[in-house]
């Protein structure tokens, strides 16, 4: 009986024209050697599986061949070349950094190093999974690596690169190694399957290479799998069972009942689904790629990008012509978040079968259920009012307001008594009004807006006619002991808010006029208190009174203002500046404030 050798050892490239998919780090050591300008230590990093030893491997016995190529590859007939392939070459040296990873098997190395070759011209140490030294090891290798004989050259291949120290990465050449793409990995996979007689679907070696995540040699190891599973035949139907994939179909008929609406069938979908075993994340994210993917698709140009058998690519092509873009992003979206919050979510299949439903109703109004689709929904942001410095007016409210009419409302309701002549008397020259100050801050003019006086006054007039009709309490008179008692009938209302309750026990206001009233404070705190909640306290007086006009205006006193408590640090500073020997006495005894 033949001894059976796996396809990753099988098929290992020997030469650097047969290494797949880093062309530009095998053409840099192919000129490299060709230039004869070799360096004493290289590293090569990436992930698994991409080719880091094998191209260590080739590049020693290439370097070591007594008659290369007229391409520069290794002969294999020379007597260094034979020795390699069969294994007893005394020039290519390979230590496993994982299991020799102590001082002892670095000296050891080292005094390897200084015994030249007695066959060829280069003595070569690849060490792999060279990140598992320690950190002894590093320091112990230091000086031999900077400076190694003329004879030595070091190979170091890891897979985590960042876990090597500093000072070693600077005495080396760094190669990165890349994932191999699946199309060069399908390529590879069929000549594999016909130097081995074996039958394949384009679109089965394409989910074994999705599967293998970019490295050749988890390729050729599920490969081998296959074809003991399927005698020799490898199918698409074959594949996506033994890996546990799941197939391409589910997800057609969940974005064709997608774009139906039909939300019972897309539930029954997603049972079948559990049912085959497959986890709600890996569904869902799934769909988020498939989604994808029929984005990628609505370009003929973008669908090259999507690795897929040709019958599969033209499917997704034609599937991505009934879809909008609109729907694809919002549909990409509502799937990535459900995978992101998958794993917090204590009903994790509930929502998943949220989001095929939300998924459904994207069919009926694409553009309308951005913000439904979301538990979340959209605020727009809250812009805070202006506050003056030392007097706030608060004006009554208002059902509409034009933008430029604004300030011109305020001034009518502080201001009308006192200028009504002078207003009638401007509007017969036609000229514009100068007004002490709510005008006077616009930073923007009423000519530079492009509106006349009496379009203005006329628009004015409209709203405040608007407004008067508008009014629901009314316009009864009160007194100020009817104000009095509607501040403290609301401040008995308050519950929760205790401070603003002793705030408004402990001001009370005055009436200025028939509808102004002035609240005099102490302190900041108390008038920010005032302010904060004016809308509701004023909708309260203004009901209570019946009376729509009901305006208030909040200042601090000025001699009356409360100062903060003094520490005792600030009472000795005052008192000592009062009497200067206090200083001097504490000074002299060295005396400190407790």
């Amino acid at each position: 009986m033949d001894n059976y050798i796996v396809s990753a050892r099988k098929y290992r490239p020997t030469t650097f024209r047969s290494v797949v998919g880093q062309e530009a780090l095998t053409t840099t050591l192919k000129n490299a050697i060709i230039n004869n300008k070799l360096a004493h230590a290289y590293l090569f990093s990436g992930p698994r599986g991409v080719g880091k030893t094998t191209c260590a491997r080739i590049f020693a016995k290439t370097i070591n061949c007594f008659h290369p190529t007229s391409d520069h590859e290794a002969c294999n007939e020379c007597e260094s070349c034979v020795a390699f392939n069969e294994q007893r070459s005394y020039n290519i040296h390979e230590l496993d950094a994982a299991s020799n990873n102590g001082v002892d098997d670095i000296r050891a190395l080292i005094e390897q190093v200084r015994i030249p070759p007695q066959i060829g011209k280069y003595k070569v140490y690849i060490i792999d999974e060279v990140h598992m030294l320690s950190t002894a090891a590093f320091n112990s290798f230091l000086k031999t690596l900077e400076e190694p004989p003329a004879h030595a050259i070091f190979i170091l291949a890891t897979t985590e690169k960042h876990k090597i120290i500093p000072t070693i990465l600077s005495r080396c050449q760094v190669y990165d190694f890349n994932r191999i793409n699946n199309s060069d990995i399908v390529h590879h996979l069929e000549y594999v399957a016909k130097q081995e007689n074996v039958k394949s679907e384009a679109e089965a070696l394409n989910i074994i290479a999705q599967k293998a995540d970019g490295s050749m040699r988890d390729a050729l190891s599920i490969f081998d799998q296959m074809v003991s599973y399927t005698g020799g035949n490898i199918t698409y139907n074959a594949v996506i069972d033994s890996l546990n994939v799941l197939d391409y179909e589910y997800y057609f008929k969940l974005t064709d009942t997608i774009l139906a609406g039909n939300v019972v069938d897309c539930l029954l979908i997603l049972n079948d689904i559990y049912n085959r075993g497959f986890e709600g994340q890996y569904i869902i994210g799934g769909l988020a790629s498939h989604f994808r993917d029929l984005l990628v698709c609505k370009d003929p140009r973008s669908a090259q990008l999507f690795q897929v058998g040709s019958s599969i690519r033209n499917r997704y092509i034609e599937t991505a012509k009934r879809c909008s873009n609109e729907f694809l992003y919002q549909a990409i979206d509502m799937a990535n978040t459900c995978d992101l919050n998958y794993r917090a979510s204590k009903n994790k299949r509930l929502m998943v079968e949220l989001t095929m439903i939300r998924l459904c109703q994207l069919s009926e109004h694409p553009m309308e259920t951005v913000t439904d689709a979301n538990d979340e929904p959209t605020l727009k942001p809250i812009k805070k009012p202006k506050q003056p410095t030392t007097t706030t007016t608060i004006p009554q409210t208002k059902e509409k307001a034009t933008p430029y009419a604004s300030s011109l409302d305020i001034e009518n309701e502080v201001h009308e008594p006192a200028s009504k002549e002078k207003k009638s008397k401007a509007a017969s020259k036609n000229i514009p009004q100068e007004t002490d100050t709510p005008l006077k801050k616009r930073t923007l003019s009423i000519n530079e807006m492009g509106i006349s006086i009496s379009e203005l006054k006329n628009e004015n007039k409209k709203e405040n006619t608007s407004r008067s009709n508008n009014k629901k309490n009314g316009f009864k008179p009160f007194t100020e002991e009817n104000l009095i008692n509607a501040w403290k009938a609301y401040a008995d209302t308050l519950t929760e808010e205790k401070l603003l309750k002793n705030t408004m026990s402990l001001y009370l206001p005055k009436l200025l006029a028939e509808t102004l009233f002035e609240v005099e404070v102490n302190t900041d705190i108390n008038k920010q208190y005032l302010e904060d909640n004016s809308a509701s306290i004023l909708a309260y007086l203004r009901e209570k009174l019946q009376n729509d006009d009901v305006t208030m205006t909040i200042k601090i006193a000025e001699g009356n203002a409360i100062k903060k408590p003094l520490t005792s640090r600030e009472i000795f500073d005052e008192m000592a500046k009062q009497n200067p020997s206090l200083q001097k006495l504490s000074d002299e005894f060295g005396l400190e404030l407790s």
